[in-house]
């Protein structure tokens, strides 16, 4: 791959951000990015926002949501995080990451009151901008400079105090809420669910997944409260309520009906595999109907599944290699690994499912092996990269306890697991001794962004040495 000046630029930006505070350790707090968007003369109010804030789910939602209102020919921001291969995948402007030189030159405009920001909060006791803090202020400088005409942005941790939420949505999107990141949430889905109905602005449009009754208690009284109108997904049935009326599996993806909150909608491709991204794209679409048309007009359907069409989620259930396949899946709770556990069977049906895990520390390790250990026939356990990851003997100890010894094998370094998991799915190939057209061996990579980013990043290179 070319690497030029560029590329210099953006190592360097990223680099500075690196040298902040962590993501994973956030302040709780929201003033500090109101201050630094303040001196920048508030670009955040320079375009209308869909904000969107869950457990599972965000990042795919998120997609979804900005290729549909692209297709209806809108300008489109976008932020998601964390990024798998390039940190420019968290910034995209009308479909692309944000090009070199922009993410450069609107961080080199924003520096200067980055540290003056800084410097008050110094002077005040307090610690200076975080690493999702400081991004945050640069995607809206970039949104701001583009220009969009609508900007989609993904929570980064929680809702209330997270720096996202220095915008205005005027929709406000929630994808499953489940327990994850208690340390900064909260031990119960009620109190994760109370942070995240933060988000909540004053007569915004609410859209929300299918929801246990704690959490959507906590998101009808937030709505209540900003006397914002609140649309839920329902249960399959006739009454009430959009949803997914039916999903069939389909080459490369699967074809969905729709409910939504202002129309029904037939037979649209998406281009994702699982139950749990038919419902995804329920709500991304309930989430468009509630930001063009207040919820009360039916979305064009040409232009409709234009947009489901051109939708991707990478890093959520995509095969990267053929021969064996090797599917990668950014599961890494034990909400998200059993979706991912339904989700397999039906997207990529195989006689032996040799998984790739690797987790960071601070996740339920044994119960993501939990909902993995019936789809899973061998577990290659590794290490993600980074200082987070839970050391691979560690993380081998649990999976044994759950799945017994003869199911485990050990290899911290992550390309010789992928090595290692390849010829152990050729291996049982050639035990099956399949017939043609039989479902033969696969490899499953999940349990860690991380880990995906860094698997994606292997093949590739695989790809351009080739």
């Amino acid at each position: 791959m070319p690497h030029g000046p560029e590329d210099d630029g953006v190592a360097q930006v990223e680099s500075e951000l690196y040298a902040r505070i962590g993501e994973q350790a956030p302040e709780r707090r929201l003033a500090a990015t109101r201050r630094a968007v303040e001196l920048l003369g508030d670009p955040q109010h320079a375009f209308p926002v869909i904000h969107i804030t869950g457990t599972n789910g965000k990042t795919s939602t998120a997609r979804m949501i900005e290729s549909i209102v692209r297709a209806h020919g809108l300008r489109t921001g976008l932020m998601t995080s964390p990024h798998l291969v390039s940190i420019r995948e968290r910034i995209v402007i009308d479909g692309e990451p944000i090009r070199p030189e922009s993410f450069v030159e609107n961080w080199r405009d924003i520096q200067p009151y980055l540290t003056m920001t800084d410097d008050e909060l110094r002077a005040a006791g307090q610690q200076p901008l975080t690493f999702f803090e400081a991004l945050t202020v640069l995607a809206i400088a970039c949104f701001a400079d583009a220009p969009v005409d609508v900007a989609v942005i993904e929570v980064g941790m929680g809702g209330e105090w997270d720096s996202t939420n220095v915008v205005d949505g005027q929709v406000a999107v929630f994808t499953p809420i489940a327990i994850d990141h208690a340390k900064q949430l909260g031990n119960t889905v009620a109190e994760i669910a109370r942070t995240k109905a933060g988000i909540i602005k004053p007569s915004a449009a609410v859209v929300s997944a299918r929801q246990t009754p704690e959490a959507l208690g906590e998101l009808e009284r937030a709505a209540a409260l900003s006397e914002a109108t609140l649309a839920v997904e329902a249960t399959s049935g006739p009454n009430g309520g959009f949803r997914v009326l039916s999903d069939t599996p389909a080459v490369g993806g699967q074809l969905v009906s729709v409910q939504g909150v202002a129309g029904r909608y037939d037979d649209l491709f998406v281009p994702l595999f699982g139950a749990h991204q038919a419902e995804n794209a329920a709500v991304a679409i309930a989430a468009v109907e509630s930001f063009l048309g207040r919820g009360s007009q039916p979305l064009d359907e040409d232009v409709l599944s234009e947009g489901l069409a051109a939708a991707t989620s990478p890093g959520r259930l995509q095969p990267i290699a053929q021969q064996p396949t090797v599917v990668v899946d950014a599961a890494h709770n034990p909400h998200g690994a059993r979706a991912l556990a339904e989700a397999l069977p039906v997207a990529f049906p195989s006689d032996h499912v040799v998984g790739v895990l690797g987790v960071l520390a601070d996740k339920d390790a044994r119960g993501i092996v939990r909902a993995l250990k019936d789809v899973v026939a061998t577990f290659v356990v590794t290490q993600p990269p980074g200082p987070r990851a839970l050391d691979a003997d560690a993380f081998a100890a649990i999976v044994v306890d759950e799945v017994g010894p003869d199911r485990v094998v050990v290899e911290p370094d992550v390309e010789a697991a992928l090595a290692e998991a390849r010829t152990l799915a050729e291996d049982a190939d050639a035990e099956a001794d399949l017939a043609e057209g039989e479902p033969g061996a696969m490899v499953l990579v999940a349990g860690s962004i991380v880990l995906i980013g860094r698997v994606m990043d292997l093949v590739h290179g695989e790809g351009e040495s080739a």
